[in-house]
C-alpha cells in the first residue's frame, strides 16, 4: 500500500546518469534507443541501496523508437532488471519528452500511486526509420493480398509486377518528417528564421552564441565537470565512448561564418553550425518520495518543485520557454534574479537568443504574456554554462531529462566548489508544434 501524499509534498531526485551524446554520422549509430537507456539505467541502479525490483514505475520519453521498440519504457524496465509486475509506459511530447517523463513521475509520487520511479528519455536519431511511401505500401498490400492458386496466381503476380514503378521506391525519411510541423507547414529551422527576423537577431549573434556553446562544453570536459554525470557506453566492436562526440574544440567564428544557410538559402542566417546537432543519447533519473528517502537513507541530488506547460503558435515554437517560464515564476512569487542557473535547450542559437530578448522586452511581456512590464534579462553567465544542444546535440526524446539532470549536478557542484551558494534553477525547452515546458528545481 502506497502512502497518501499531497501536491505540496516534496519529490526528490535521488541521482541520475546519462550516456555520452553521440553525433549522428552517415551510418546508423552502434546502439538502439533502448540500448542507450539501459546503459545509463543499469549503472545508475548499481549506485543505489535498493534493487531494480523495488522500483514502482518506469516512465521514459522517446519520439522515434525503432520498430522493434514498441512501448520502449517496458523493454528498458525489463532489461534493467525491474520486476515483471512493475508497470512501464512511454511518453511523447516531441523535444520535451524527457521532461514530460519527469513531470509524470513527479505526479505519480504526489498522487500516491508510486514512491520510487525511474524516469528519463532516450533517442537514437541516427536510426530514425525509413518508411515506404503510400504508393509502395498500396502496391505491397495488393501483392501480399494475392490468394489465388495455380496459373491464376502466376498471372496475378505478373500483372502486379508490371504495375511497379521506380518512384514507388522513394523512401520517406521519418526524421525529416518529424522536424517539420504539419500544421504550419514549416521546418523547425524555418521557425527559427522567423524568430531571428522578429527579434532582429543577426547571423553574427547566432554564430557567436554557437561558438560559446562549443567553448563552454570543451572547458567543462577539460575540467572534469561532466564525469559524475556521464557513464561510458561500449559497442560490440570493443569501441567505447566516454564524452559527447559533437563538440568542436577548434571551432571559430571564421569557420562558422563560411557555412551556408540551410532553411532559407537566399536570405536566411540559420546554418548547421548554429543549430542543434542530430545525435543519439539517453538520460535516466530516480525520483523518490520523502518516505522512501528516509527508508533507504538515500542521498538527494535535488528537489522537484513544479512544472508548467504552455502552448503557442507553431510558427514561433522556439519561444516556448518565454511562454512557459513566466507562469512558473509568478506561481512561486519569484523574479529572474531568484534563479541561480538556467538551462534552455539549444535547438537553435536564434531560438535561445529570441527567448532572452522576449523576456527582456516590454512590448512582448505586456502584449503576449499579459504582464505589466518586462521580466528582465537572463544573464548569459547563468545560462547553459557548460554548453547545450548546439555543442552537445539534441536527441529529442532525451534532452528534457538531460537538462534537468545537468542543472541538478551543476547546483551540487556549485555548493562544493564555489563560495557562492546556488540554490535554485529552471530548465526549459521549446517544443515542435508550438509548446513550451519549464520545471523549477531546488538543491
Amino acid at each position: 500500500m502506497k502512502h497518501q501524499h499531497s501536491f505540496q509534498d516534496p519529490v526528490y531526485v535521488v541521482d541520475g546518469l546519462r550516456t555520452p551524446q553521440l553525433k549522428a554520422t552517415a551510418n546508423p549509430g552502434p546502439f538502439s534507443a533502448s540500448d542507450m537507456a539501459v546503459f545509463a539505467a543499469r549503472q545508475l541502479l548499481l549506485k543505489m541501496p535498493f534493487s531494480a525490483h523495488d522500483i514502482d514505475e518506469v516512465i521514459i520519453g522517446c519520439v522515434m523508437p525503432d520498430a522493434s521498440e514498441a512501448n520502449i519504457a517496458r523493454q528498458i524496465a525489463l532489461r534493467t532488471g525491474c520486476s515483471e509486475q512493475t508497470p512501464a509506459w512511454t511518453v511523447q511530447r516531441n523535444c520535451a519528452s524527457g521532461l514530460q517523463a519527469i513531470d509524470s513521475g513527479m505526479n505519480s509520487i504526489r498522487t500516491g500511486r508510486s514512491e520510487l520511479v525511474m524516469v528519463g528519455g532516450t533517442e537514437v536519431m541516427s536510426r530514425a526509420p525509413l518508411l515506404w511511401n503510400n504508393a509502395m505500401r498500396s502496391w505491397l498490400s495488393e501483392w501480399f493480398g494475392i490468394r489465388s492458386k495455380g496459373l491464376k496466381r502466376i498471372q496475378q503476380y505478373s500483372a502486379q509486377a508490371l504495375r511497379l514503378r521506380t518512384q514507388f521506391f522513394k523512401p520517406v525519411f521519418s526524421l525529416l518528417k518529424g522536424l517539420k510541423d504539419p500544421i504550419a507547414g514549416l521546418s523547425m529551422g524555418q521557425t527559427a528564421e522567423i524568430l531571428a527576423s522578429r527579434f532582429n537577431i543577426s547571423r553574427a549573434e547566432m554564430d557567436q552564441y554557437a561558438l560559446l556553446s562549443h567553448q563552454r562544453l570543451s572547458q567543462a570536459i577539460a575540467d572534469g565537470l561532466l564525469e559524475h554525470e556521464i557513464t561510458p557506453v561500449y559497442d560490440h566492436n570493443n569501441h567505447y565512448f566516454e564524452h559527447d562526440t559533437g563538440v568542436r574544440k577548434d571551432s571559430n567564428l571564421e569557420q562558422l561564418a563560411r557555412l551556408k544557410p540551410v532553411f532559407d538559402r537566399h536570405y536566411g542566417a540559420v546554418t548547421a553550425g548554429n543549430s542543434a546537432q542530430i545525435s543519439d543519447g539517453s538520460s535516466i533519473l530516480i525520483l523518490a518520495s520523502d518516505s522512501v528517502v528516509k527508508k533507504y537513507h538515500l542521498p538527494v541530488l535535488g528537489k522537484l518543485i513544479d512544472c508548467h506547460w504552455q502552448g503557442l503558435a507553431p510558427e514561433e515554437m522556439g519561444l516556448g520557454p518565454a511562454y512557459a517560464i513566466p507562469p512558473l515564476l509568478h506561481k512561486y512569487n519569484l523574479k529572474l534574479s531568484d534563479i541561480d542557473y538556467w538551462e534552455i535547450n539549444e535547438a537553435f542559437s536564434a531560438q535561445v537568443l529570441a527567448c532572452k530578448k522576449a523576456l527582456n522586452d516590454d512590448e512582448f511581456c505586456q502584449q503576449e504574456l499579459g504582464l505589466g512590464k518586462k521580466l528582465g534579462d537572463i544573464p548569459i553567465q547563468r545560462l547553459n554554462v557548460n554548453g547545450g544542444g548546439i555543442s552537445l546535440g539534441h536527441p529529442v526524446g532525451a534532452s528534457g531529462s538531460r537538462i534537468v539532470l545537468h542543472l541538478l549536478k551543476l547546483l551540487k557542484q556549485q555548493t562544493f566548489h564555489s563560495s557562492e551558494q546556488s540554490f535554485r534553477g529552471i530548465a526549459s525547452l521549446c517544443i515542435g508544434g508550438g509548446q513550451g515546458g519549464a520545471i523549477l528545481i531546488e538543491k
